[in-house]
């Protein structure tokens, strides 16, 4: 089996936050007193001049965010993920998603990688929160180098835009900057049997799941799917009709997040028998990152069980 390489995508933010900062002198960057771990701390180096810290004042920096995009600057805002969508859903919501605000909202420590900050401080229900607001769009990238990407588009795309990123290092998957285009997934690895749908580090467990699957027999199609909202269910709707079974997996809730996007289009296009593995309606807990992976089963092994138990060959 291939051994992985891991790197922070936090870095590849602060890296290709610098490079859009020299492009774009437009371009502000505000933080919440999280500068060095959300790595905002490189343009704020680079560009004292436009890198502001409002903080433990998040309400604020997302209200003077959307003030400064409407007198015409771009900007883009980082603190953790459980602040920023949730300590300040309301400002997001009324300030930036309501005006459709030019604001960028690209959030450190989402999920459960977040490891021993516990349940208060893993945040899994970003997708849904950002997700229903009108205007606002949704992205988590597998790895560093897709960060890279994902950053470099939202930042010279148009109106608000939410990245999760994570605290724990992840497995590289790609050998440079994948083109990444807003609303469109990308086919991993073909597939017959199961369609298996992935974001942010459930990429990696699916293709490593999928490698073991095949030497028994079973062919996954492995579906990447960086973009939650707008979602590509033209290439979903096109896997499904060929393998007639579908299953997310994702670091988030169940609920609310990328496998009820693909249930809510599915059902609605071509209704499929489907699973959706995340986590389970229940909280996170401290630990280190790749043993909560593997406590709620969203490591290679546990995403392989999870396969067999939907086909019925466990």
């Amino acid at each position: 089996m291939k051994e992985f390489e891991f790197k922070h995508l936090r870095d590849a933010y602060g890296e290709v936050l610098v490079e859009m900062g020299e492009k774009h002198p437009d371009i502000v960057v505000l933080d919440a007193d999280l500068s060095g771990s959300t790595r905002t701390a490189r343009f704020g180096a680079k560009f004292p001049e436009r890198f502001f810290n409002l903080g433990v004042s998040e309400q604020d920096m997302m209200s003077t965010a959307a003030g400064l995009a409407l007198g015409g600057k771009r900007p883009v805002v980082s603190t953790f993920s459980i602040f920023a969508t949730g300590r300040a859903w309301e400002q997001i919501r009324q300030s930036i998603a309501y005006a459709n605000a030019n604001v960028k909202i690209v959030a450190t420590h989402g999920g459960v990688t977040v490891g021993e900050d516990g349940a208060t401080h893993q945040m899994l229900e970003d997708f849904a929160l950002m997700r229903v607001l009108p205007n606002m769009k949704v992205f988590c990238p597998a790895d560093y180098y897709e960060t890279k990407a994902i950053v470099r588009k939202v930042i010279e795309s148009e109106g608000p835009a939410y990245v999760r990123l994570s605290r724990a290092k992840f497995p590289v998957l790609f050998e440079n900057e994948p083109d990444f285009e807003i609303g469109k997934a990308r086919i991993m690895k073909e597939g017959k049997d199961l369609t298996a749908i992935g974001v942010g580090i459930t990429v990696y467990s699916l293709l490593v799941a999928a490698e073991e699957l095949e030497k028994n027999g079973i062919s996954v199609e492995v579906i990447a799917s960086p973009s939650i909202k707008p979602l590509d269910g033209a290439i979903i709707e096109a896997s499904a009709r060929k393998t007639g079974k579908v299953l997310t997996v994702e670091e988030h809730s169940v609920i609310g997040g990328l496998g009820s996007a693909v249930a809510e289009y599915l059902s609605q296009h071509y209704p499929v028998r489907m699973r959706l593995h995340g986590v389970k309606d229940v909280f996170g807990r401290s630990g280190k990152a790749m043993e909560l992976l593997s406590f709620f089963r969203l490591d290679p092994r546990g995403v392989k069980e999870e396969i067999l138990d939907f086909l019925g060959k466990n």
